[in-house]
């Protein structure tokens, strides 16, 4: 691996401060609030993993790359973020059902790209942003957050019950389930539900599922000191090494040793996996999640735990 694309991870893991949301958010969020300043090392360049989620930046201090305030949509592969940070900056990591209803624009729109705040939100975005650059600390602004996310929350889009169902299948299943097989089950068709799912999404569910396989594979390295890699890939569905190998290289840009050899297995994959997987949707050992139940309007109002 490239030094400067472990010093990038070393910078997405180790932010300034964290903060955690209001409880009512935590189903929308892939985790907690980030804030960064000068003193998390400021790259030149930023590897993002392949990730489902949508972060949400917000500027303390401007800079010359970049909208003052933007969002980085998902994509089915790692990307490059040249240029140097802003000094000062805080992020959301939105879960991407969460962000479908905060944002309250299909996710299909924002996937793979770089948008400005102001683009999506209008002068909300300024609002948001001048609040946030006002106010005396870090935990202020992080509450400051919580309420405009709990505001957009209550008025946004709700993703449709099939689509929910369809994402908490992927995930129970690793990622083997049949996106047919799901279609079924929802009573669509196939191709309407690949439409409905990346317009919500922002990814295709076929790839979501190649990422919660690539999850799975990622808790095996957090089990294991020295990876046996045959046996890794037998475990989490792979045809075999070489198949493993090039989920590696696109997702995180390196190969399984490079990434392995390249800091604490458990550190790096924590690194990749929040960007998938909403931390309330993740079941309790020995449990297994089912559908959202449904309200008379056809939305998910809560999950069963069983």
């Amino acid at each position: 691996m490239s030094a400067h694309i472990a010093a990038a991870f070393e910078q997405a893991r180790n932010p300034r401060v964290v903060g955690a949301p209001h409880p009512g958010l935590r189903p929308l969020l892939a985790r907690g609030y980030s804030g960064y300043d000068a003193g998390a090392a400021p790259h030149d360049h930023m590897v993002r993993p392949a990730t489902a989620s949508v972060s949400l930046i917000l500027k303390i201090c401007d800079s010359a790359l970049r909208p003052p305030a933007f969002v980085n949509g998902g994509h089915d592969r790692c990307a490059v973020i040249e240029g140097p940070c802003a000094p000062s900056y805080l992020e959301v990591r939105l879960a991407p059902l969460g962000a479908y209803t905060i944002l309250g624009v299909p996710m299909s729109e924002v996937s793979a790209r770089l948008v400005d705040l102001g683009e999506l939100l209008g002068g909300d975005s300024d609002r948001l942003l001048e609040q946030v650059r006002a106010a005396p600390s870090w935990g202020r602004r992080f509450q400051t957050v919580d309420r405009y996310l709990l505001r957009r929350a209550q008025d946004g889009p709700r993703p449709a019950a099939a689509v929910s169902f369809a994402w908490q299948r992927l995930l129970t299943s690793s990622g083997t389930v049949p996106i047919k097989s799901i279609a079924a089950d929802v009573g669509w068709s196939h191709k309407h539900l690949i439409a409905k799912f990346r317009q919500q999404a922002g990814l295709p569910p076929k790839t979501v599922a190649r990422l919660v396989r690539f999850n799975r594979l990622l808790a095996c390295l957090d089990r294991s000191a020295l990876p046996d890699w045959h046996q890794i890939a037998a475990e989490c569905g792979y045809a075999d090494q070489a198949h493993l190998a090039r989920d590696f290289r696109e997702f995180t840009g390196t190969t399984p040793t490079g990434f392995v050899d390249g800091s604490r297995p458990a550190d790096r994959a924590h690194d990749v996996r929040d960007h998938l997987i909403p931390l309330d949707h993740v079941p309790p050992a020995g449990q297994r999640l089912i559908a959202f139940k449904t309200g008379r309007d056809g939305r998910p109002y809560g999950a069963q735990r069983v």
